[in-house]
């Protein structure tokens, strides 16, 4: 691998775990520049690093090539590390949901027509398509010319609630919270009043009115909200294993197995 990239490049190789490097190096003093970009886009896409030994110190390199295009403002860079989002339902990349966010926060608004393209596509997954929300608050709040921008992409994206998973609503919902998007407030109020978002995920209209400075305090007690479709499917293996519990087993027949436990990705904060 380290032969396939030059140097400063091929420094990132060997920089190791970025996620115990939360307060990111300063990349450009390593000797990174625009010109050398293109090196870092393809590190930062490079399958085999991404897929490479969870252990090995090369497996954190596209990470540190994310950040140093981040901290370069690599508008070119935009388009194909919006790609590397839908990693985060094919390969459970959980630290790229929460640090690729932050590069395109510092790359800005150069950043959100790809973004916007991406969000827009239905064929992406969902928490991929939650990570480039996340992404789009980054943007507005690191760069004040920009938020109204940011709201305006997120906000029409909710105009599709009808059409759109109710999670996905929900964490439309929160980085226009991040926002302070009291312009969006009765968009919000609309896709709350038909239940086309998880309360579980931001609450319910009430606690979005506190958030957005709309209201001070609750008018009325917040009541259970659904399960998500996580919390339903873990209720439901738990009442199938305490039906086989309490169930007695006749001698000629063998027990059942334990249904398989299934993985559910934690929420995006």
């Amino acid at each position: 691998m380290t032969k396939n990239y030059s140097p400063p490049v091929d420094k990132l190789l060997t920089l190791g775990n970025a996620w115990n490097m939360r307060d990111w190096p300063d990349y450009l003093a390593l000797g990174f520049g625009p010109e050398h970009i293109p090196d870092l886009i393809r590190m930062a896409t490079d399958d085999e690093l991404n897929d490479g030994d969870s252990e090995s110190l090369e497996v954190w390199a596209p990470a540190h090539a994310w950040r140093a295009l981040g901290q370069l403002r690599a508008a070119e860079a935009a388009v194909p590390l919006a790609q590397l989002f839908q990693r985060v339902d094919d390969n459970d990349d959980d630290f790229l949901n929460e640090d690729l966010p932050s590069a395109f926060g510092l790359i800005g608004a150069a950043a959100i027509p790809a973004l916007t393209a991406y969000l827009a596509d239905p064929s992406h997954g969902l928490w991929a398509r939650v990570a480039v929300g996340q992404s789009l608050k980054e943007i507005g709040l690191r760069h004040p010319e920009a938020r109204e921008e940011c709201v305006g992409v997120l906000t029409r994206q909710l105009e599709k609630f009808s059409e759109q998973d109710p999670e996905l609503n929900a964490f439309l919902v929160s980085p226009l919270m991040d926002l302070h998007a009291v312009e969006s407030a009765p968009l919000i109020e609309r896709v709350f009043a038909v239940g086309a978002a998880e309360i579980g995920v931001v609450g319910d209209w009430e606690d979005v009115q506190i958030e957005l400075g709309l209201i001070s305090k609750r008018t009325k007690p917040r009541g259970p909200h659904p399960l998500t479709p996580a919390e339903a499917e873990l209720q439901r293996i738990a009442e199938g294993i305490a039906r086989l519990s309490a169930r007695p087993i006749l001698k000629e027949e063998k027990p059942q197995s334990k249904p398989k436990r299934h993985r559910h990705k934690k929420k995006a904060s």
